[in-house]
């Protein structure tokens, strides 16, 4: 766990560099909340609370859940978020291990449902509003909400504005044209994605994840971006754009490889990673919503049993 929070520093404060203080102000708000929720449920079920506290679990899913809003959420919102993580998708069904659903895509898609129109606003990284915001007004906009004028501060994300202008009828090379899109993904994006990047190579090289999961999941996304970009550029944009806008580096290597919820066969990683990259690609392109990863998690996370079951490994000797 500590391996992880290590490989998690980069994207974060890239993501505070790009998005401002309200990204460290989620992180620091979702892991006083996971602490606080962790050991009062422990406490409920008669469970000792150190070892637990201690695992670091509860930490990491406090980060990955913040990393995925926006640093404009209000401060409730977060606080529903982790209660349903920790709380519902994680010791409803037994603790740590016994947790079918990854707990922080489980409390992201409770709050995503629930409050769409606190979830909707994002920094404009196009440079077409004033993002000159000090730290204290980025706390402030967390504990007391937005402007009367959010849109003097916000701004459509990549993946939302290029949803939104191809439902339009626009094509991708004119869509490009906006200052929000830097050389492959959206401006700022591409970097933060890198950032995650590098932490994925650090989890590997110290054997804390294995290299299927990601490979499948950033494989197939690549794959199916790339036959559709072919057979129209106009209308589907580049492989390259879906994996470094987005969450998809921190899914591929954070999200998708939790142990709990992933599949454990060799060749079940494989089948999940691709189901999680095709269900993403499937619901950017022709879905409501413009970005999938949670929901391709929570999809693949109910087959598990089904993908462990056909692909677990013969005993020796057994016909």
């Amino acid at each position: 766990m500590q391996k992880v929070l290590y490989a998690l520093i980069p994207g974060i404060l890239l993501s505070s560099y790009y998005f401002g203080a309200g990204i460290l102000v989620n992180c620091i708000l979702a892991t006083i909340f996971a602490l606080v929720f962790e050991p009062l449920i422990l406490k409920v079920r008669q469970q000792a609370i150190a070892p637990v506290i201690k695992d670091g679990s509860a930490i990491i899913t406090a980060l990955l859940f913040a990393l995925t809003i926006s640093p404009y959420t209000p401060w409730w919102v977060t606080l529903a978020g982790i209660a349903f993580a920790i709380i519902v998708a994680k010791h409803l069904f037994g603790g740590l291990g016994n947790n079918p659903f990854n707990p922080a895509m489980a409390g992201y898609i409770f709050v995503l449902l629930s409050f769409p129109v606190q979830m909707a606003y994002w920094p404009d990284l196009s440079g077409l509003t004033d993002q000159a915001l000090t730290t204290g007004q980025n706390i402030s906009i967390i504990f007391s909400g937005l402007p009367s004028k959010p849109d003097a501060i916000s701004g459509a994300t990549p993946l939302s504005n290029m949803k939104v202008e191809l439902g339009l009828m626009t094509m991708v090379s004119e869509i490009k044209d906006n200052p929000l899109y830097a050389l492959v993904g959206g401006k700022g994006w591409e970097w933060i994605a890198l950032a995650y990047l590098a932490g994925g190579l650090f989890l590997l090289f110290n054997k804390v994840i294995r290299w299927h999961i990601p490979a499948a999941v950033l494989g197939s996304i690549f794959l199916l971006g790339s036959v559709f970009n072919i057979v129209d550029s106009d209308v589907y944009p580049s492989a390259l754009f879906h994996i470094f806008t987005g969450g998809t580096m921190l899914c591929a290597f954070f999200i998708a490889t939790d142990p709990a919820s992933s599949s454990t066969t060799v060749t079940g990683k494989i089948i999940y990673g691709i189901g999680v990259g095709v269900f993403i690609y499937i619901i950017r392109t022709w879905g409501s919503y413009p970005d999938g990863i949670a929901f391709s998690i929570l999809i693949m996370n109910g087959l598990v049993p089904l993908i462990d079951y056909y692909t677990r490994p013969r005993a020796l000797g057994e016909k």
